[in-house]
């Protein structure tokens, strides 16, 4: 069981938000292109024409960039708490 310390936690920045809301964005919009792939194969649609080949390349990168995103925000957390810890 860990202790409270006593100033509270520290408070939540606009950028962790941001990267947060980002990488929850891009999980889903891969994820709304992979059913749109399974839709298109279904209906028998063109993926060499069109919006295909973006939406291809979408379901292959948006995930890689939101677990970089998450990442990013787990390291800045932790950086600002060492900081704040090592300053009380």
């Amino acid at each position: 069981m860990s202790t409270r310390t006593p100033g509270g936690d520290t408070p939540v920045r606009r950028i962790d938000r941001v990267l947060a809301f980002m990488s929850l964005g891009l999980l889903v919009l891969a994820i709304a292109c992979f059913f749109a792939i399974i839709i298109g194969t279904t209906a028998g649609a063109n993926f060499a024409t069109g919006i295909w080949p973006l939406i291809g390349v979408v379901v292959y990168l948006a995930p890689i960039v939101a677990f970089l995103l998450l990442f990013t925000l787990l390291i800045m957390s932790f950086v600002r708490r060492s900081r704040a810890n090592r300053s009380r």
